[in-house]
């Protein structure tokens, strides 16, 4: 029998060879392999949570609203659901939040977001009664005197962390009712005026919010008279206490 070929001794040689003893991972490897088990564990925790939260905004849209920070005794006792549903629209409506600044809203607008009475849009208010006070005006005038502005620069410095501020202007029942909605938006523009001479922020505008309902909506009745206003040493009937803008930070939670 002839000797076998150089190569077929090779091939023997490989074929009918132990197998070689499996060299161990690498430190290399096993973190490799530990980093790709944590991504996929924390894309698979990203997608539940995800699911999930879009499922909530979809059977309560109102959780998808921002928090909105404000200070630690935002939730005061005046913060009804009402209240808060109310507060809600007019910063929608009347130019505090998005793009579009309206600088305030007047009668028929609040009259068309607020859907409440008289009685009740200013029942809403009364719980302010000692965080906000009644600037009054002379009759047929918008300008602010002395003690006006006084009682403003005080209020407005009394902030708290609040974030938004606002003025709620009117007209007595005197005179005709076009003339008494626009002396009531020249008051609020009054109080917004004297604000920004004052205190010159140039975010200010969105922290204002200016209401002028003239003689058509929330007429206050003369038990008004008893608030915090910037005449409280001279007679106040119910034309008086309307010839007037309310003003007070409001520190709700949204």
């Amino acid at each position: 029998m002839s000797e076998p070929t150089p190569r077929a001794r090779l091939i023997d040689q490989v074929d009918g060879a132990a197998p070689s003893p499996r060299r161990a991972p690498s430190s290399h490897a096993l973190a490799g392999l530990g980093i790709g088990a944590a991504l996929v564990l924390t894309m698979t925790v990203f997608v539940r949570v995800s699911v999930a939260g879009a499922g909530e905004r979809l059977t309560n849209p109102r959780a998808a609203r921002p928090v909105v920070a404000v200070a630690d005794d935002s939730e005061e006792k005046y913060c009804t659901p009402a209240f808060k549903e109310v507060l809600q629209r007019v910063i929608n409506a009347c130019g505090l939040v998005g793009g579009e600044s309206r600088r305030g809203c007047q009668p028929g607008d609040v009259k068309t977001f607020a859907s409440i009475t008289d009685t009740d849009f200013n029942a809403l208010f009364t719980p302010l009664k000692d965080r906000g006070a009644v600037l009054l005006f002379d009759d047929n005038q918008e300008k602010l005197d002395d003690g006006a502005r006084k009682v403003l620069e005080e209020r407005f410095g009394d902030r708290k962390g609040a974030r938004y501020f606002f003025v709620i202007a009117r007209a007595s029942r005197t005179g005709p009712p076009d003339v008494n909605r626009s002396l009531s938006h020249k008051r609020a523009n009054s109080v917004l005026f004297h604000l920004q001479e004052r205190f010159a922020d140039p975010e200010l505008e969105k922290q204002v919010g200016l209401l002028w309902l003239g003689e058509e909506y929330a007429q206050l009745p003369k038990t008004y008279c008893d608030w915090p206003s910037s005449r409280e040493d001279k007679p106040c009937n119910e034309d008086a206490i309307n010839r007037s803008a309310f003003v007070s930070w409001v520190d709700c939670r949204l």
